[in-house]
C-alpha cells in the first residue's frame, strides 16, 4: 500500500506539480492550499509525512503554526519544510519547532524524494530490534546508522536527515578531513559553500546545547571539516 503524503502549499500550480511528481514516485499525495484546510483534514486523519511551506496565503507564518499543531498531535510524524525562505533564522525556527528537515524550493524533485525515502526508512528502522543496529562510538558519541540517531552521553541530538548524514560522514573516519563536496554527496545536497557552513554551525550548536565544551568538529580552513576523537 502506498504511503500517504500531504503537501501544504498555497500556490495552486506549484502544489499541483508537487502532488503529481510525488504520485509518480509511488506515493499517495494530497495537496492543501491553506493551514485551515490542512488542519481540518488532519483532524480526521494524519498522513504518514507532511511537507509544508511557511507562508500560506494571508498567514506569513502559517507553516510554522501548522508545524506546532502537528507536533502536538504526534511526536514522530515526519515533517519537512519546503520553502523559498532559507535564511538562518527561518531554518532554525523551523527545526526548533520540530521539523525533521528544511529544504529550499531550489531542491530538485529527486533530492526531495531522497529525503522522503530517508525519513520513511528511519521510521521503519525505529521499529526494528536494536540488535540489528550498526553503531559507531567515539567517546561520548554514539551513532546508530539504521535508526539515524546520534547520542551524546546517552542523550539524543535532534538532527535533521541532512545533518545526520553530515555527522555520519565525519565520524566514520575520525581525524580525516572531509571537504564540502564529500559532505554534499553524503547528504545528497547540491548547495553552495555558505549553506554547508550554515549546516555545520547548526550541528555544532545542537551539540553545544548539551555539552558546552563540545569541540569535536574542527574546521580545516580552505579544505573542509573533520571529527577530532
Amino acid at each position: 500500500m502506498a504511503r500517504s503524503i500531504a503537501i501544504v502549499e498555497d500556490e495552486p500550480l506549484i502544489r499541483a506539480n508537487y502532488v503529481e511528481a510525488l504520485n509518480r514516485f509511488g506515493y499517495e499525495t494530497r495537496g492543501y492550499g491553506s493551514r485551515a484546510e490542512a488542519s481540518m483534514a488532519f483532524a480526521m486523519r494524519l498522513p504518514e509525512l507532511v511537507i509544508i511551506d511557511i507562508g500560506l496565503g494571508d498567514e506569513p507564518e502559517g507553516g510554522f503554526d501548522l508545524c506546532r499543531e502537528l507536533r502536538a498531535k504526534s511526536a514522530t510524524l515526519p515533517i519537512i519544510f519546503l520553502t523559498a525562505r532559507d535564511s538562518d533564522f527561518d531554518v532554525i525556527s523551523g527545526l526548533r519547532l520540530g521539523a525533521d528537515d528544511y529544504l529550499s524550493k531550489d531542491t530538485s524533485l529527486h533530492q526531495l524524494a531522497a529525503r522522503i525515502a530517508a525519513l520513511f526508512r528511519r521510521i521503519e528502522s525505529l521499529k526494528a530490534p536494536a540488535a540489528s543496529e550498526t553503531v559507531i562510538e567515539h567517546g561520548p558519541l554514539k551513532l546508530e546508522s539504521e535508526r539515524m540517531r546520534v547520542l551524546w552521553n546517552g542523550i539524543e541530538i535532534p538532527l535533521t536527515v541532512t545533518e545526520f548524514w553530515m555527522v555520519h560522514t565525519l565520524v566514520r573516519f575520525p581525524g580525516h578531513v572531509k571537504n564540502r563536496d564529500q559532505l554534499m554527496r553524503e547528504a545528497e545536497l547540491v548547495v553552495d559553500d555558505a549553506t554547508i557552513t550554515s549546516h555545520i554551525k547548526r550541528i555544532r550548536k545542537k551539540f553545544v546545547a548539551l555539552a558546552p565544551d563540545f569541540d569535536a568538529i574542527e574546521t580545516v580552513h580552505g579544505v573542509g571539516y573533520r571529527w577530532t576523537p
